[in-house]
């Protein structure tokens, strides 16, 4: 079959959904890629890297006019524009918009959108939100330590001693973890906070201190159990206490790191801009959620996406896409998911064959036929 690789064309995306190795087996298996001229330049892979493992370098109208589109986030008007009706398009292609849902349907084209995966051990290899949180966790330190103006780790010099820098982490998912375990290997003390129970062990296991919000309703209790390896909305009374908490650990520390997000919902408000204003000044908000909370806030309402902006003397990073920023890796891990999802819709014979009783297939599954099958609230 011929699969096509486009060059992302969307604001700060430099990621490919493609890499010499993934590629290097869709030829092993007897497809022909085409890779637009350029599409790997940003993650550090040239043309000349693409067509040394057999792949051919083409245009635009060529990587996405293949029966096998390949792409990291949805197309566009212009992209869709140059499809082939009957195409098979996978990539991130944001399960919970339905303009974008409806657009695809519309141009006859059988979309999987990865985000939608169930999270179950079978699926692990093709997680696409996990692999892209890990990197944006990693980076979210990174990016505070060089906007954080003192050093991360304790230091002790002729000229006096250093303390450590000490970190906030609200939210221990993927994300969560890698920034506690990033923060750590950089000698930051750190305290985390999470509504599940079970990342308790997570984060005392990495090194980090645990800011326990005590349940004190059983329905508070379940809730926070979580539904699909993701939390759930808590109560107000729990919010509440929860606020309190984090306002008083946040005056202490110097640097903040915020990763609460549920799919399909707006990200929920975790420091609010009374608690920013009691910061210390020189201190740093790194905000993973922003863009996606109200009026394009995040988990502070005083973040603004893609920006870093100064309010009360604390520093709000706001970047929308850190896993883009580390584009090399970002694009080798989700090549290899994107590699991992294909062995399910291609058979032995390397041809299409889309199974209908595949739980990770169906899930995935957008629009086939003319007809938007993801049905969202």
């Amino acid at each position: 079959m011929r699969i096509g690789v486009p060059l992302e064309t969307r604001p700060n995306e430099t990621r490919v959904a493609a890499t010499p190795e993934t590629i290097k087996k869709y030829v092993g298996q007897g497809h022909t890629v085409i890779v637009q001229s350029g599409a790997g330049v940003a993650s550090s892979q040239p043309d000349s890297a693409f067509e040394a493992v057999g792949a051919k370098i083409g245009s635009a109208a060529d990587a996405l006019g293949c029966e096998i589109v390949l792409k990291v986030r949805a197309p566009d008007a212009a992209e869709l524009a140059q499809m082939q009706a009957n195409a098979v398009l996978l990539g991130m292609l944001d399960p919970f918009d339905n303009d974008n849902n409806a657009a695809m349907a519309a141009k006859g084209i059988t979309a999987f959108a990865l985000e939608a995966a169930p999270r179950t051990t079978r699926a692990q290899s093709l997680d696409v939100l996990s692999s892209q949180a890990n990197i944006a966790g990693y980076k979210a330190v990174m990016v505070a330590t060089n906007e954080y103006q003192r050093f991360m780790p304790m230091l002790m010099t002729a000229a006096g001693t250093v303390k450590a820098a000490r970190v906030l982490i609200l939210g221990a998912g993927v994300a969560g973890l890698q920034a506690i375990a990033t923060a750590k290997r950089l000698g930051a003390v750190i305290e985390a906070s999470d509504v599940r129970p079970a990342a308790k062990e997570q984060i005392e296991s990495l090194g980090a201190k645990f800011v326990d919000v005590p349940y004190e309703t059983d329905e508070e209790r379940e809730i926070a159990e979580g539904v699909g390896g993701y939390a759930r909305p808590m109560p107000a009374s729990w919010m509440q206490r929860q606020a309190a908490l984090v306002a008083e650990r946040a005056k202490q520390a110097d640097v903040v790191i915020t990763t609460a997000l549920i799919p399909g919902r707006k990200a929920p408000t975790l420091l609010s801009a009374e608690t920013v204003s009691q910061m210390k000044p020189g201190s740093v908000v790194i905000d993973l959620a922003a863009g996606k909370g109200e009026n394009g806030a995040g988990n502070c309402p005083l973040t603004e996406a893609d920006k870093v902006v100064i309010k009360h003397g604390v520093k709000l990073v706001g970047y929308t896409n850190l896993a883009s920023m580390v584009a090399a890796d970002a694009s080798a891990l989700y090549a290899r998911n994107l590699l991992d999802f294909m062995k399910l819709i291609i058979d032995k014979d390397s041809k299409l064959a889309i199974p209908t009783d595949d739980d990770i297939v169906t899930a995935c599954l957008m629009c086939q036929n003319g007809q938007v099958l993801r049905k969202n609230a």
